[in-house]
């Protein structure tokens, strides 16, 4: 079953909460933040603060996506603030096993981020302690741009290894999604399908979630 993280980047910053409803009616799986530190990626985005905030307001599981430096100084706080999975990017740490150790130590979901240029294959003696995989289809750093496109082979091996190795992980996939590429991507492979401008950027963010859940419905009975 494929499911629909919306990410809450692409919002309207003054209607966050309105947001949140939005996606909550059209059948959203899961709410996806993406924290962002200025360093690591150009971007500055959100503080624990506003996940914290969003706790507040909404039963879906918030998937905290840390675009940093030195992640291990970052998981307690977002944790604490209400992240219930906690990815981290595998070429912002050279201790991988100790921070993936201690977000599951803290009770999260935990998963590995790789950017489109970074092969699966790192991940080699790591992947069995992991929840999930999230594979960057973008560069990360900013939201709204264009998919790239070698990375669904990437999506479809990295399925085939872990089928392979009789693993129970889920493939997360984040840039670049639309309502035209939805199918195609997770029919190659993709678990938990990441959408930011696609949804919150079209005409009428509610029916977008609905038009894609039923999408994902489809890929998921073919």
């Amino acid at each position: 079953m494929a499911y629909l993280a919306p990410s809450i980047l692409s919002a309207d910053f003054t209607r966050i909460e309105e947001a949140v409803k939005t996606i909550e009616e059209g059948g959203a799986d899961f709410l996806h933040v993406d924290i962002m530190d200025g360093h690591f990626v150009p971007n500055l985005t959100f503080g624990p603060q506003l996940v914290a905030s969003l706790k507040q307001k909404t039963a879906l599981p918030l998937d905290v996506h840390l675009m940093v430096e030195h992640p291990r100084q970052f998981v307690p706080m977002f944790q604490e603030a209400g992240a219930d999975w906690i990815s981290i990017h595998l070429e912002a740490t050279a201790h991988i096993h100790k921070d993936i150790t201690q977000i599951k130590e803290l009770g999260c979901k935990a998963g590995i981020a790789l950017n489109p240029a970074t092969p699966i294959h790192l991940m080699n003696d790591i992947i069995r302690e992991l929840d999930y995989v999230l594979i960057m289809t973008v560069n990360p750093g900013w939201g709204a741009q264009k998919f790239v496109d070698t990375t669904l082979a990437k999506i479809s091996n990295l399925k085939n290894w872990i089928k392979g190795q009789k693993l129970e992980i889920l493939i997360e996939v984040d840039g670049g999604i639309k309502y035209d590429n939805l199918q195609e991507i997770a029919l190659a492979g993709a678990d938990i399908l990441v959408v930011g401008s696609g949804i919150f950027k079209s005409p009428e963010p509610l029916d977008m979630v609905k038009k894609m859940k039923e999408l994902l419905k489809e890929a998921d009975s073919s």
